[in-house]
């Protein structure tokens, strides 16, 4: 087993800095497109040895040090008895959102073994062929809950900022709610055998300090207590939310995730004492590989080969990718740099 991802997770000496990206498995890779001409997101899902296959690609073509589990974050929503399409396009739309306190009340529990069995099974056989830890993941209570108010992604969460500001009591009934489903899935992952996992919270960028200490840092920290002692390192990513780094930082996680809208260096201060993950700008793939290799070794650089990096994008992969750049940035990685060799 290759484990310096999960060294590097417990700020413990690796042989080279380890590397994954966010939505490696599918969006850029020719093999994942091929499969997707007969089969849907969801059909990937609920088929175990399709999902292992899709989620093994990458490790196989990039040589990442870790693989992740290919989902969606709304893939255990219907499991509560929401009813999600994966629409090309536009992402994830929820046919009835949730507007009201009757809307709340009306959500079940979350049986993982009953909603998500396929994902399940799809992790033991992973765990059976991988030589690279597994992560699974889970969407934070905040961004579920912007999908599951507004209906579908949206840049401002009006609906949901609303809902904080005018009910805060509906809106708190549905953040617990999903407190809940995000632990009992994470826990029903681990159970089955992944060996880190990762918490989404794709749309935190919309909130300021106020709403964030008083909606969203105390489920955080329930969220991320009731994942202490499993055994397994938790990583927090956040996007957009460079302005609300310290409040994220306090609110849980062993590993602190970082978009690329901030320096490594001067974040992993205000983070502390702690693994870090990031931070290249996905963009910066589309483009020609000597602007790749100089910002991908300013990252390093920033880093300062202190223990606990795990190099990664800023956000996913994008579509348009060159899986020959991922190619040649997990090797540029994997082989080094020092300070004075960009000098």
């Amino acid at each position: 087993m290759n484990d310096r991802f999960l060294r590097a997770c417990r700020r413990e000496p690796v042989d080279a800095t380890p590397v994954w990206f966010m939505r490696q498995a599918g969006r850029s890779l020719p093999e994942y497109r091929a499969i997707r001409r007969h089969a849907t997101l969801a059909d990937i899902v609920r088929d175990p040895a399709l999902c292992a296959e899709v989620t093994i690609q990458p490790v196989r073509r990039l040589g990442v040090d870790a693989a992740i589990l290919f989902a969606d974050i709304t893939t255990p929503l219907p499991g509560i008895g929401v009813d999600v399409e994966i629409v090309d396009g536009t992402g994830p739309v929820i046919a009835r959102p949730i507007r009201t306190a009757a809307d709340v009340a009306a959500l079940r529990g979350f049986d993982p073994e009953a909603s998500v069995p396929g994902l399940l099974e799809a992790i033991r056989l992973l765990r059976r062929d991988l030589d690279v830890p597994l992560i699974g993941f889970a969407g934070a209570p905040f961004t579920l809950a912007s999908y599951l108010v507004e209906g579908r992604g949206s840049r401002d969460a009006a609906a949901l900022k609303g809902l904080l500001h005018a009910e805060p009591e509906v809106a708190g009934a549905l953040l617990d709610v999903l407190v809940d489903l995000s632990l009992a899935y994470l826990r029903a992952q681990v159970a089955a055998g992944v060996q880190a996992v990762q918490l989404f919270d794709s749309w935190i960028g919309v909130l300021g300090p106020w709403d964030y200490a008083r909606h969203v840092a105390p489920r955080m920290r329930r969220l991320f207590d009731g994942l202490a002692g499993l055994g397994v390192p938790a990583i927090h990513f956040g996007t957009g939310g460079a302005g609300l780094l310290p409040a994220i930082a306090a609110a849980g996680g062993d590993v602190i995730g970082l978009d690329w809208r901030v320096d490594l260096h001067d974040a992993w201060d205000v983070v502390g004492d702690r693994a870090v993950q990031g931070n290249l700008d996905p963009s910066v793939l589309l483009g020609p590989w000597p602007e790749v290799e100089a910002q991908a070794r300013w990252v390093l650089e920033r880093a300062g080969g202190r223990p606990g990096h795990v190099f990664n994008l800023g956000h996913g992969v994008l579509p348009a990718t060159d899986p020959d750049q991922l190619r040649r940035l997990v090797d540029l990685v994997h082989a080094g740099v020092t300070v004075e060799a960009l000098a």
